[in-house]
C-alpha cells in the first residue's frame, strides 16, 4: 500500500468536517483511506472499454420490476400555503437557524 493521505490530510479533512478523531483514529482513518485509494486504483485498471455507461444503476437492476415513473410536468406547490405552515419566513424564503459557526 502506498501512503497518499497523510496524517496532516486526515486531520485536515477531520477539521473540515467538525469531527475530533480520538488519538487512536487518526491513523486507523489513514489506513482506511489509503486502502480505499489502493481499491480505486485497482478498479481503474479494469478495461470497461465496451461496457455502455449509465445514468443510473436501477437501469440494470431494478428496469424490469419497478419501471420508472415517466417525466411529466405538475403544478408546484403554491408558495403563500408553503410559507403559511413554515415556523419563520420572509415571505419567499425559509429561515432557518444558522448551523455554521465560522
Amino acid at each position: 500500500m502506498t501512503a497518499k493521505v497523510t496524517v496532516e490530510d486526515v486531520n485536515r479533512v477531520a477539521e473540515l468536517a467538525h469531527l475530533e478523531l480520538a488519538p487512536g483514529e487518526t491513523e486507523r482513518m489513514m489506513r482506511d483511506l489509503n486502502a480505499i485509494l489502493d481499491y480505486v486504483a485497482e478498479l481503474n485498471k479494469i478495461d470497461t472499454a465496451g461496457v455502455a455507461p449509465l445514468a443510473q444503476v436501477s437501469e440494470l437492476a431494478h428496469a424490469a420490476v419497478v419501471p420508472l415513473r415517466p417525466d411529466r410536468v405538475e403544478p408546484s406547490l403554491d408558495r403563500a400555503t408553503v410559507m403559511a405552515h413554515a415556523p419563520e419566513t420572509d415571505g419567499a424564503f425559509f429561515k432557518v437557524p444558522k448551523v455554521i459557526e465560522r
